[in-house]
């Protein structure tokens, strides 16, 4: 064997190596995964490096996670797709055009992130990102709305593009639903940190239940839902608890769908993070970045967030929200023992208010706040960090008297309902997109 064949073999061999990741048998399609993670973990490297010799932000490195899919939303022979602004916020429109007969639409408010936490959030240009909202048009005398946000973690984009997966999501949802889905490009870290995240994405829910807004898109102010995966889930659950203490909102949402949500940022060690710390896709320290980033640049937060040890006196009355040994069902504390979050008298970062805000943190709302919600479906993967955020929000609404469907799926990953295109596609991301969209078709 020559020279060049035993080069050919070294580099195999490094090449595998890099790619190999020990992945739980449970996974269906592990190889694609490892290979679809090692891009991940390469672009995360890149980032660290570049941040480290001054180059570029992480965030902004990690933008280009968006670049292989970005696609400039078009109308086709099923959807009209249109650009427009809601309170000076861009967003963009999936109607669908089959006819309703006079009859109304369903409508829906969804929040949808691809990264956990609500923020793993990319920077575009301009600071924004996208975002689905919409409204969703029923086969009843009415249309459904929904209001989508993607994740974005935030992997964002300039307003005029889109993530391939998400338009994709946002037509089928059009078109299979007879819905209306608003695109929301709101703005995000790092140019912008919490609450302007939150405020952008409410300031459109506002503005689409007005009534000559719901008339304008014929939708059945009765049949309205918030919706979002990942940090997107963080929004939607946000926004249908801070709809309900609104006096100037005289409209009650239908439904609330959270898609692997991220829900607390008070406790980094569940026991779904401690079991997926170094899984693919959304490590530990990806989501404590993404968290981090969130409410600020200092990294001093997010070290403090890595040791869990980011708690002050003033957080110490919420962790009984967050208390995983109480509200985590036996099957998902496996062999971790509860130990409370260390406390500081002191917060370096100035943050701890922004974290402990129900409309960044929404497990931390009290009982009182959560028997009025609507009901709600919450999707949960077994290889998540962000499992027990949607396990336990679960438990608290059904102890509040809230109607809750707790899907979860033992083989599933986070950002897995986003893997369905070529050459990312996964099973269990199609299995997902349709029990989203089977049970809105039953519930809104």
């Amino acid at each position: 064997m020559g020279s060049k064949g035993i080069v050919l073999i070294l580099a195999g061999v490094l090449v595998a190596y890099y790619v190999y990741s020990p992945i739980p048998y449970d996974i269906e399609e592990r190889w694609k995964l490892m290979i679809t993670d090692s891009f991940f973990r390469s672009l995360s490297n890149l980032a660290e490096i570049s941040e480290l010799l001054g180059l570029k932000h992480y965030m902004g490195v990690m933008m280009f996670l968006t670049l292989a899919e970005e696609v400039v939303p078009a109308s086709d022979d099923s959807v009209k797709v249109t650009d427009a602004l809601f309170y000076d916020v861009p967003v963009v429109v999936y109607e669908p055009k089959r006819k309703n007969n006079g009859e109304l639409n369903r409508a829906s408010f969804t929040n949808i992130t691809f990264l956990p936490v609500t923020q793993e959030i990319m920077q575009s240009e301009k600071g924004r990102c996208k975002n689905m909202i919409g409204l969703i048009a029923g086969s009843s005398e009415s249309k459904m709305k929904i209001i989508y946000v993607n994740d974005t973690d935030r992997l964002c984009k300039h307003q005029a593009l889109g993530m391939g997966p998400y338009d994709l999501l946002s037509r089928r949802t059009a078109k299979e639903l007879n819905a209306v889905v608003v695109s929301v490009d709101y703005r995000l870290a790092p140019a912008y940190h919490f609450p302007v995240q939150f405020d952008g994405v409410y300031n459109v829910v506002k503005y689409i239940v007005q009534d000559h807004v719901l008339s304008q898109y014929s939708v059945d102010v009765n049949r309205i839902a918030v919706s979002g995966d990942s940090a997107g889930g963080n929004l939607a659950a946000a926004v249908a608890q801070q709809l309900q203490e609104d006096p100037e909102i005289q409209v009650d949402l239908k439904a609330q769908v959270l898609l692997y949500p991220a829900l607390q940022a008070l406790d980094m060690n569940t026991p779904s993070y401690q079991q997926n710390e170094y899984m693919p896709i959304l490590p530990k320290t990806l989501m404590v970045r993404f968290w981090s980033e969130y409410f600020t640049s200092d990294l001093s937060l997010f070290h403090a967030m890595m040791s869990n040890s980011h708690n002050t006196l003033e957080s110490a009355h919420l962790l009984k929200f967050v208390n995983w040994s109480v509200f985590l069902p036996e099957i998902f504390r496996l062999k971790y023992n509860y130990t409370m979050p260390s406390r500081k008298s002191s917060d370096p970062s100035e943050t701890i208010s922004s974290i402990t805000d129900p409309r960044a943190s929404p497990l931390l709302a009290d009982d009182v706040k959560l028997q009025v919600l609507p009901k709600a479906y919450i999707l949960t993967c077994e290889y998540d960090v962000l499992r027990d955020d949607g396990v336990m929000y679960a438990t608290r609404l059904r102890r509040a008297g809230v109607q809750v469907t707790l899907e979860h799926f033992k083989d599933g990953f986070h950002g897995a309902m986003m893997l369905t295109t070529w050459p990312t596609s996964f099973e269990v991301g199609h299995r997902m997109v349709n029990s989203y969209i089977k049970w809105l078709d039953n519930n809104l």
